[in-house]
């Protein structure tokens, strides 16, 4: 009993322990360093600044300092951090998204062997044009990694992304993206995507060929907190 006893007392210690998730602020900024993952090389920096915090949405506007990582956009997140307008990958083009429901980027509480597959509707606000994206996500467990910005305890995130995006002969992109969460923060500081897509008019007798988007890794390199 006297163990049981000192075993609770320490999980409880350690829960206790644990930095709950810093509340965002309007003019808090998070700049990331963007790799090429096939070569390691620095591809650019991407910089998330927090415009507005109100009912349960949080408004952020994006700024790159080189085209590779996309224009200047407008990205809204739900309290979850879950995805309302996001730029998704659609055959090595980033296009801007609406989603309903929420791009389920995760599913709370993220506890370790934890997976969902949900069917969201995405609508380019720009074309109009509406598809059917499937997530798959799964939370592969606990990490700690090193960033620039730091080191931080982390829970790492998969989800396997089908975009919907089918064009004639195109298949659908397959993405891959991984988080690094860190819950101190509420955000990850690390993003890995990856993606893939078949042109059916180029198949011959050895199959159809896969084309292969940018493997972006970006790492949390600043945080920058809103002026007083």
């Amino acid at each position: 009993m006297l163990k049981l006893q000192i075993c609770l007392t320490a999980l409880v210690a350690a829960a206790v322990a644990v930095p709950a998730a810093a509340a965002p602020a309007a003019g808090d900024t998070y700049v990331y360093r963007v790799l090429n993952g096939y070569n390691h090389e620095v591809r650019g920096t991407v910089s998330y600044q927090i415009e507005k915090v109100e009912a349960g949405r949080t408004v952020v506007s994006v700024a790159t300092d080189t085209s590779a990582m996309g224009v200047a956009r407008t990205e809204i997140y739900d309290s979850n951090g879950n995805w309302l307008r996001h730029a998704l990958v659609n055959h090595d083009q980033l296009v801007d998204y609406e989603f309903t429901p929420a791009y389920p980027a995760y599913e709370i509480p993220l506890e370790p062997g934890k997976s969902w597959s949900v069917r969201v509707n995405a609508v380019d606000p720009a074309t109009g044009r509406r598809n059917s994206v499937r997530v798959d996500g799964e939370v592969v467990g606990n990490e700690r990694v090193n960033t620039p910005a730091g080191a931080f305890d982390t829970i790492k995130i998969r989800r396997d992304v089908y975009a919907g995006d089918w064009d004639s002969f195109l298949r659908e992109t397959h993405t891959i993206e991984t988080d690094w969460y860190a819950p101190a923060l509420g955000r990850p500081v690390r993003m890995e995507s990856k993606s893939e897509w078949q042109d059916l008019s180029r198949c011959t007798k050895g199959g159809c060929p896969w084309f292969h988007s940018d493997w972006n890794v970006s790492d949390l390199a600043e945080i920058k907190p809103a002026k007083p």
